[in-house]
């Protein structure tokens, strides 16, 4: 699973330098997000940089949904690559369940982001958690 190796990566690098040059990398390693998908709909509000998420489910009575996503920042796109690692490829039954503020203490993200990359986090969060809930909703 991605994340495993996020976080036995992130418990390796001792030094903040470091976590945020991988943070980096995961982002330079998403897959490029469609032009077509650069809109409104798709823009995540409350983050400082432009974010922008796509979510696809496979229609099941629990659905396993995908997302997708990108930011014009480099550090924020890592951390999109992050929580896509976090809640892709999952039931939405499960997406629902995860409890992030946990995972962002157990990283140490919460106290080494700032105030506006932190809510940011939360915002592309709740709409990860929204997209779930509706996912379960209309099946």
């Amino acid at each position: 699973q991605i994340f495993e190796t996020i976080r036995q990566d992130f418990a390796f690098l001792d030094d903040w330098e470091e976590r945020y040059r991988y943070i980096i990398d995961l982002g330079a390693a998403l897959p490029p997000f469609p032009d077509a998908l650069r809109d409104d709909a798709h823009k995540v509000p409350g983050c400082v940089s432009q974010v922008w998420l796509d979510v696809e489910s496979d229609g099941g009575r629990d659905p396993v949904l995908t997302f997708r996503g990108d930011s014009d920042a480099h550090i924020v796109r890592g951390l999109v690559a992050i929580m896509l690692a976090l809640y892709s490829r999952k039931r939405a039954s499960e997406v629902v369940a995860i409890d992030a503020e946990a995972v962002l203490r157990e990283l140490g993200l919460d106290e080494h982001l700032s105030p506006q990359r932190a809510n940011g986090l939360r915002s592309m969060v709740r709409r990860i958690r929204q997209s779930a809930e509706s996912a379960l909703a209309a099946a």
